[in-house]
């Protein structure tokens, strides 16, 4: 074997999933085409969840300066994040780029093997591993699993035989990060505006603009539209002429809606926009792939190490094929109020009254934030179960430390909250996967869900996967469970 893991694609996805391969200490190559990173921005923010998800792993520091929002939308519609009582807001001005270079320097550091200007070609699964073939090698490399994060394109998609049903594009819009324009920002989805128009400042004096009109034709390209389209387009929409703008990078898309069957063949796996491609309303897409990450890379890794079984790896199809759903559904939403017309006007007007009720607001601030997954971990009333902690402030000793703080090592977690020495003896034969923490809880509130809890297992990923009172399982099955057997 070359290596436990091969990777193919060096975008968000791979690169999240090859550091957290690398925490858990397994060896890992990442294959990327492309020679160089492309320094395109493409997306340019975190919803809420990938802020959580970062900062389990202590990267937000990394990212130097940038602004973050509790103002959101759903499809043009304002909506307040404030109402989810998270501790981080949305990153607004972080591009994609950014984004990249910070996790492949995490990836790096850790120990992975990445290596640019590999293009995969061919793709061969047998009873112990995968080989894969790389263009103008004539040695085929070797891993036991593979995992293809390279995009809307997959080639690991392709050869691997994978069924990826869905619809197909209706309209094409256009993108473009230009410099030398003083335009406010702007989000409109006025049926009288004739189409969408997006506005949004970016560091090093750049500003983003997203454009399209309702009912164009996608138009089948081979490499990015000319800057000209882009300013006519924006002209008839707003009036305003930015054809003297010095384009940065010019992109399009459409609204083509598809997702993959199964996350998993065998040793083959997808995750990231190999496995969805949507509308990028709310910037959801980059945002879903690095989570279809953190939520893989435990489970393979304790696979890769033998603590837990194979099967531990359809928890996650089972666990990231109905999020993927959720999120086609969501941006096939948006885009039809964003550029539905005059047609859907009777059902902006009822979603806008709607967002008036707290419930209704907060049930789709967490939709767009990340924070209304909830796995399928075993059955129990507690609240927390099956969703990510929220972060939690303690008191560990003498230390005050937070719940997100002690996941930075990739491990699980048992937080006793009430100091159980039965508890901590129920656990003792898996703390060499386990980190058991006794701490108290500070300021918790009376309609948190973590009121009146005094235990919670919580995966590598951030996610509760048993909590007491209140769970049907005892410590030691859910244990088992996730995290294998007993030493």
């Amino acid at each position: 074997m070359d290596a436990s893991v091969i990777v193919v694609g060096a975008g968000p996805a791979g690169l999240m999933l090859a550091g957290e391969l690398r925490l858990a200490g397994v060896d890992v190559l990442v294959l990327e085409r492309l020679p160089e990173r492309t320094g395109e921005s493409r997306g340019i923010g975190f919803t809420v969840r990938t802020m959580e998800v970062f900062d389990q792993r202590g990267l937000l520091p990394r990212f130097g300066d940038f602004e973050t929002s509790t103002a959101g939308h759903f499809g043009g519609l304002p909506l307040d994040l404030t109402v989810l009582g998270a501790a981080h807001g949305a990153a607004r001005t972080v591009p994609q780029s950014r984004t990249e270079t910070v996790l492949e320097a995490w990836a790096r550091e850790l120990g992975a093997d990445i290596r640019r200007g590999h293009q995969v070609t061919a793709l061969t699964e047998d009873a112990h591993g995968v080989s894969v073939g790389v263009e103008g090698s004539a040695t085929a490399l070797r891993a036991r699993y593979v995992v293809g994060c390279d995009g809307g394109r997959s080639t690991v998609r392709r050869l691997a035989g994978f069924d990826f049903p869905g619809t197909p594009a209706t309209t094409e819009l256009y993108l473009a990060d230009v410099r030398g324009v003083d335009l406010p920002p702007k989000m409109t989805a006025d049926p009288s505006a004739g189409g969408l128009v997006m506005i949004a400042p970016l560091p090093g004096g750049i500003t983003r603009i997203i454009a399209g009109e309702r009912g164009t034709p996608p138009v089948r390209r081979t490499g990015p539209p000319e800057f000209s389209e882009v300013a006519d387009v924006f002209k008839r929409l707003t009036g305003t002429d930015i054809s003297a703008a010095e384009p940065v990078w010019v992109s399009a898309f459409t609204d083509a809606a598809r997702q993959v069957t199964q996350y998993r063949r065998g040793r083959t796996l997808i995750a990231g926009d190999a496995a969805h491609v949507h509308l990028p309303a709310g910037g959801q897409g980059m945002n879903t792939s690095v989570q279809d990450s953190v939520n893989l890379g435990w489970k393979l890794a304790a696979v890769v190490k033998g603590t837990t079984p194979d099967s531990l790896l359809d928890t996650y199809h089972g666990e990231r094929h109905p999020v993927g759903r959720t999120l086609l559904a969501s941006t096939r939403a948006q885009s039809l109020l964003i550029l539905g017309g005059e047609d859907v006007t009777p059902v902006r007007e009822i979603l806008t009254e709607l967002l008036g009720h707290t419930e209704v607001a907060r049930h789709l601030a967490a939709r767009v934030s990340g924070l209304d997954i909830r796995y399928d971990v075993g059955g129990g009333p507690h609240p927390l179960l099956g969703a990510r902690l929220p972060r939690l402030a303690l008191d560990h000793g003498t230390r005050r430390r937070t719940s997100t703080e002690l996941l930075r090592t990739g491990r699980g977690l048992l937080l006793d909250l009430a100091d159980n020495p039965t508890l901590r003896r129920r656990a003792r034969d898996w703390t060499d996967r386990v980190d058991i923490v006794t701490a108290t809880p500070r300021e918790v509130p009376d309609d948190s869900p973590l009121h009146r809890t005094t235990a919670a297992l919580v995966r590598p990923d951030g996610h509760v996967a048993w909590a007491a009172p209140g769970s049907h399982h005892d410590l030691p099955t859910a244990l088992e469970r996730w995290f294998g057997p007993a030493r």
